[in-house]
């Protein structure tokens, strides 16, 4: 086994779950767990930590606003109290308002399914990026957020590997190309890579344990 193998094999074993996986996200398909998905997006891209995200995600979803319909049918004050209960304080009131204004959308515009935006994009990666970024909320890293973790189950978005997960691997000193990264995962899912990968970027103690001799 290379250097590059052994420290793709570590990182793995230190970072390889998804965001999804870690907000109780059984990704599908289907229009529920990708809406989720697209809110947990909205809240990682902000100036918080990963966990206080993951955290305020669940919250929402166990105070049952985890559809389009029923994010843009609670009070805001609602969804001010559930993201406070995941400790999602420093942002909750902008927030709280991007949720619902992008619930409406994502209703009007692709009838509350994500899967529609998905067919809007004609199989083009760019084009879905920008579509994405119509949702209130949504920038361009809540966008790479969303489709390192999409690629799960869009298989069409794969290898889907942006500038915060290659900036991982070149914390790491492995290839900053997507393809050659995919290789050195071996039967690895691309979005579990990804996650990895990130996680590298975030936590400079993580990838120091990646790189210590095995």
């Amino acid at each position: 086994m290379d250097r590059d193998e052994r420290v793709v094999r570590a990182l793995l074993a230190e970072g390889g779950r998804t965001y999804a996986d870690e907000a109780g996200i059984r990704l599908r398909d289907t229009p529920q767990p990708l809406y989720r998905l697209l809110v947990l997006s909205l809240l990682l891209s902000a100036r918080i930590r990963a966990s206080v995200a993951v955290a305020a995600a669940r919250a929402l979803h166990d105070d049952r606003l985890d559809s389009p319909r029923r994010m843009a049918g609670a009070d805001w004050q609602r969804r001010v109290d559930a993201l406070g209960r995941g400790g999602y304080r420093r942002y909750d009131e902008r927030t709280a308002t991007q949720l619902g204004e992008g619930a409406e959308l994502l209703t009007d515009r692709w009838g509350g399914d994500l899967r529609r935006l998905h067919e809007e994009a004609g199989g083009d990666v760019g084009e879905l990026k920008h579509l994405l970024q119509e949702e209130p909320g949504i920038g361009p890293a809540g966008a790479d957020i969303f489709l390192r973790e999409a690629q799960r189950v869009w298989p069409d978005v794969a290898p889907y590997l942006d500038r915060k997960a290659l900036s991982g691997a070149a914390r790491l000193g492995l290839p900053e190309d997507p393809g050659r990264l995919t290789g050195l995962a071996g039967n690895t899912e691309p979005a579990v890579l990804a996650a990895a990968l990130v996680r590298a970027a975030l936590d400079r103690h993580m990838a120091e344990e990646c790189l210590r001799p095995g």
